[in-house]
């Protein structure tokens, strides 16, 4: 059920999507998809509620003003509500903040003549927040007042400058943006920016807040919401799917080959092959060979089994047989599903290599 979910996830979502793990309302496991925009920010004041189901604000059709900066006198906005009423559609403002004087007008409004107005502030930090200001902008085919590549004013807002979206929804914790108005090619070449950077950075945090930024922008988001009658149960199954997650993230990335150290073995005549220049370069490829030996046997030795009857035996077969221990048999590895993903065993081969090198030159 876990392996049926991540596909199905995956399949949504499209490599570029991001997949999160969270805790579930329900006994049972649930996939959701956010198609659109989802940052974790709500409303600034309750005050803007407009629904009667529940405590959020719903607009459909409505336009969306973004601000680097915060926003407290009143005199900037003016123009931009005076757009949205003559358009007559909703504006939400998404800025720094909104505080002072901006906010108990807007909050007056809305109360006393039903003005359609929300304002939320803007996500992140630093250069994450301008940069995640600049993706939204692009998606719903607005600009972003503030930003030094923008100099115009605020108060000098023309009615293209809003960005649009068919709905809205702003809870008090996040906002969800869908069917956002931005051109195609724009979005196109934004994603394909975000996916340089992604390749160009070291960091793994960066890393991780820009493959959000590129879903949120290119295919969406998927929520695993696992379930479970206890919180023991379902903090044990999360680490269950996570690892599950990384592994067919792995997979996708580099490829599968058979499990069980088999595929290990296949290395093996390849190193025979290799012509050394000295008997401890010699030395060296013969304890690389009995190392990659090591895995397959282990398999068969915990399995109650001769490991060196059984990686013979393997290296005898064909490229993609291994040593099934559960049902003691040799199969067809690809074919049954014992797999691991190409970068696993190839990671796992390296750092092995890098700390039995450095334990050779410890004193």
């Amino acid at each position: 059920a876990i392996g049926k979910l991540i596909a199905d996830a995956m399949k949504k979502v499209g490599r570029d999507g991001v997949i999160t793990v969270k805790d579930g309302k329900t006994l049972n496991d649930e996939l959701e998809i956010i198609e659109g925009m989802k940052f974790d920010r709500g409303y600034i004041s309750p005050y803007f509620i407009n629904s009667s189901k529940g405590a959020k604000v719903e607009f459909q059709d409505a336009l969306v003003l973004f601000s680097e900066k915060k926003i407290s006198n009143v005199q900037t906005i003016i123009p931009a509500l005076e757009l949205a009423n003559q358009q007559r559609k909703a504006l939400i403002i998404v800025a720094e903040d909104v505080d002072g004087e901006a906010l108990s007008t807007l909050v007056v409004n809305r109360l006393k003549i039903g003005l359609q107005v929300a304002a939320v502030k803007a996500p992140g930090f630093g250069d994450n927040r301008k940069s995640t200001l600049s993706d939204m902008a692009i998606a719903t085919g607005g600009v972003v007042f503030g930003d030094d590549a923008n100099l115009i004013k605020l108060e000098d807002v023309q009615a293209s400058d809003f960005g649009q979206v068919g709905e809205c929804i702003i809870t008090k914790d996040d906002t969800l943006f869908l069917k956002g108005k931005g051109k195609k090619a724009d979005i196109d070449r934004r994603a394909e920016q975000i996916r340089d950077q992604i390749q160009e950075t070291t960091s793994e945090y960066e890393k991780e807040k820009l493959q959000e930024r590129l879903a949120r922008l290119a295919s969406g988001v998927a929520v695993l919401h696992v379930g479970g009658s206890s919180e023991v149960e379902v903090n044990e199954k999360k680490d269950r799917v996570n690892d599950a997650l990384n592994a067919t993230r792995a997979a996708v990335e580099e490829g599968i080959v058979p499990g069980g150290g088999s595929a290990l073995l296949r290395c093996i005549p390849m190193l025979e092959e290799l012509k050394t220049a000295n008997p401890d370069q010699a030395t060296g490829v013969d304890i690389i060979k009995k190392a990659l030996k090591m895995p397959c046997m282990t398999i068969a030795r915990n399995a109650g089994i001769d490991g060196s009857v059984v990686v013979a035996k393997v290296e005898d077969l064909g490229p993609e047989f291994g040593y099934d221990a559960l049902n003691n048999e040799y199969v067809n590895m690809i074919e049954k599903g014992i797999i691991d993903p190409t970068k696993v065993v190839r990671t796992a081969l390296t750092d092995a290599s890098g700390v039995a090198s450095l334990l050779t030159t410890a004193e």
